[in-house]
């Protein structure tokens, strides 16, 4: 395996090195896949400060839901490396609907949350009261217990986006988790280069100010992770 690297956006500290994982949408396959390839190249090219961020969306649409939390769930793909995981709107909706919150209910039946409820053996018609206890408590609480975001050199790594004119301290949660046209359309400079998925495109989108990685697995596209090390990326697919 050779990574091909480009010039990047922004830049790490040396010794550093971010994995970054965009939307993964119960396609765990594809996930364990891309998490050997990070294995190996973390074997061949040893770094002193690599991490692992896993940008959200890992429930709904796709076929394994439960797979992919289970699998991010027991561990990084290699003993030792620091993993972030950061929430998506997807685990939002989840978490909310899986609360008894109504228009969260109806919102993850129909965008995805059918495949989700399916992959832990659960009906989308069933009483919702009933959804919770059928899914495995431990899965619930590393959903509960997501990141919003993760700032690291000249990068801050969120799910969505964030809103342009706003510090990135001061970001809304919601913007973090669901921002799209503003955020898409802007040429300003947001503070650091913004990491993120949400929005899939047919190939990761390198800008200035914003890398997306939502390449669409769920739809039969890749699987992408973002190599970033020093002033330069590079990008693993499965």
């Amino acid at each position: 395996m050779s990574l091909q690297f480009q010039p990047a956006p922004g830049w790490l500290p040396p010794g550093h090195r971010v994995y970054a994982v965009g939307d993964v949408h119960g396609c765990a396959a594809r996930l364990a896949a891309l998490h050997r390839q990070i294995a190996a190249d973390l074997a061949a090219r040893p770094v002193a400060q690599p991490l692992l961020i896993h940008l959200g969306d890992y429930v709904d649409r796709g076929p394994d839901s439960a797979g992919v939390l289970a699998l991010l769930l027991a561990g990084p793909p290699v003993p030792g490396l620091p993993v972030v995981n950061l929430m998506g709107n997807h685990e939002r909706t989840m978490l909310d609907a899986l609360a008894g919150e109504r228009a969260a209910i109806t919102d993850w039946r129909f965008h995805g949350g059918r495949e989700a409820l399916a992959s832990w053996g659960l009906e989308a018609d069933s009483d919702p009261a009933g959804w919770a206890v059928g899914i495995p408590s431990a899965q619930r609480a590393f959903v509960a217990g997501l990141a919003l975001s993760h700032t690291l050199g000249g990068y801050f790594f969120a799910h969505a986006g964030v809103r342009p004119g706003l510090p990135l301290a001061a970001q809304d949660p919601e913007d973090l988790l669901r921002i799209r046209h503003a955020f898409l359309n802007s040429e300003a400079e947001f503070g650091a280069v913004v990491v993120h998925g949400h929005s899939p495109s047919r190939g990761p989108v390198v800008k200035p100010n914003r890398i997306g990685i939502d390449t669409g697995a769920v739809f039969g596209r890749e699987l992408t992770c973002l190599v970033l090390e020093a002033e330069r990326l590079a990008f693993l697919t499965a």
